[in-house]
């Protein structure tokens, strides 16, 4: 018997309709689906941007705004309502809003264009954000929080802290980094990474990959590929746990 995959959550005749400009995403985000075993899966999708000083150039070249469209475009596959939640963070959080499928072209600036000063990057204030909405929001469906950044937390200890804590909801976390790959700046991002199992944490619930000082450079392949690799194998875990459903 052949078994049809199941349909993404958002079709892409929709996608043509609505985001053109984002269908060789949402077309590539599919393939990456497709090999790591997520065809069909539901998931919340949130994105985390990093709004600290140090990311000014990032903004002003459009590197932000073309990584939220990736991340849009993977979205629409696991999540049918066509917005992604975004945080920005610095010092605090600086703003909560969301980017959408319809109005997805230069949302970026325009939000950053109503934020004030740019901070240093208080991770757990983000990611305790990210915790009230998913909770708040009454989802049972996994999420996949993806959270950029440029450089490591002010507070390790917080970050570390949120994380473990997190570690009991079915919210997966993906760090990715811009910036220089020799930087030690995300060395702590990759401490997280191998945080044990179960002595700090219920199960495995965040991965890292680092996009360069480039990172509209890196082809979607290698971005959706990154981005969805680890993300199976802590369905798995958290499935085992009982943590997701």
């Amino acid at each position: 018997m052949t078994v049809v995959p199941a349909a993404p959550a958002i079709s892409l005749e929709k996608v043509r309709d609505t985001a053109p400009a984002l269908v060789e995403h949402y077309e590539r985000a599919r393939i990456s689906l497709d090999k790591h075993g997520l065809t069909g899966h539901r998931a919340a999708v949130y994105l985390v941007l990093d709004h600290s000083g140090s990311m000014r150039d990032y903004y002003k070249d459009g590197s932000v705004q073309a990584f939220a469209d990736r991340v849009l475009g993977l979205s629409a596959h696991l999540d049918d309502d066509g917005r992604v939640p975004v945080v920005f963070f610095s010092t605090d959080v600086d703003a909560v809003t969301d980017i959408s499928l319809d109005d997805h072209r230069g949302r970026i600036d325009r939000v950053v264009a109503g934020l004030g000063h740019m901070g240093r990057t208080s991770y757990h204030l983000a990611m305790d954000t990210v915790i009230d909405h998913y909770l708040d929001s009454g989802s049972t469906d996994p999420a996949l929080v993806v959270f950029q950044t440029d450089g490591g937390p002010t507070d390790k200890p917080a970050a570390e802290r949120y994380l473990c804590k997190a570690a009991e909801l079915p919210l997966f976390w993906q760090f990715v980094g811009f910036g220089n790959t020799r930087s030690t700046q995300f060395d702590f991002l990759r401490k997280l990474d191998e945080l044990p199992v179960p002595a700090r944490r219920a199960v495995d619930n965040a991965g890292f990959f680092h996009a360069g000082a480039d990172p509209r450079a890196v082809p979607d392949a290698e971005f959706y590929d990154r981005l969805v690799s680890v993300f199976p194998h802590w369905l798995t875990a958290a499935r085992a746990r009982g943590i997701v459903r």
